[in-house]
């Protein structure tokens, strides 16, 4: 799948992916500042995941786990800070809402700070029944 942006693209081909420019974008982030390359290429691996790019440069990122049956977990949604408020957010969620295998999906994700976002392609907060856990140090 591609999608042409205002001159932008963002494609699922796992094969355009830049390791590199995730860890950088993630490195900004508070849920995955810490998360190493060798990390990111495992959760790379096992998600379908989604690229935006300025030309060659990846500058947007999303996954999603999935048992392709049921639900989809969204996460590491992130868009280059020098590329924000260009619409890269939304054409993000609109890949990953329309996309085949999760369109007819429940998608579930955690955020502190862009409920708006995520409202406007469906999402909605469910703080009765949601519950985390967090993995045992070490």
């Amino acid at each position: 799948m591609e999608i042409k942006r205002g001159g932008f693209i963002i494609s699922d081909d796992k094969e355009k992916l830049q390791v590199q420019r995730i860890q950088e974008m993630l490195s900004t982030s508070y849920w995955a500042k810490d998360r190493t390359a060798d990390v990111i290429l495992k959760t790379i691996q096992n998600s379908i995941c989604f690229g935006a790019y300025d030309k060659e440069k990846q500058i947007g990122f999303a996954r999603c786990v999935t048992d392709y049956s049921t639900m989809y977990w969204l996460g590491d949604v992130i868009i280059d800070g020098g590329y924000r408020g260009l619409g890269l957010g939304k054409a993000l969620m609109e890949a990953v809402t329309k996309h085949d295998n999760l369109r007819s999906l429940r998608g579930i994700l955690a955020t502190d700070d862009t409920h708006g976002l995520y409202k406007q392609y469906g999402f909605c907060s469910d703080e009765g029944r949601y519950m985390c856990r967090n993995p045992l140090p070490g």
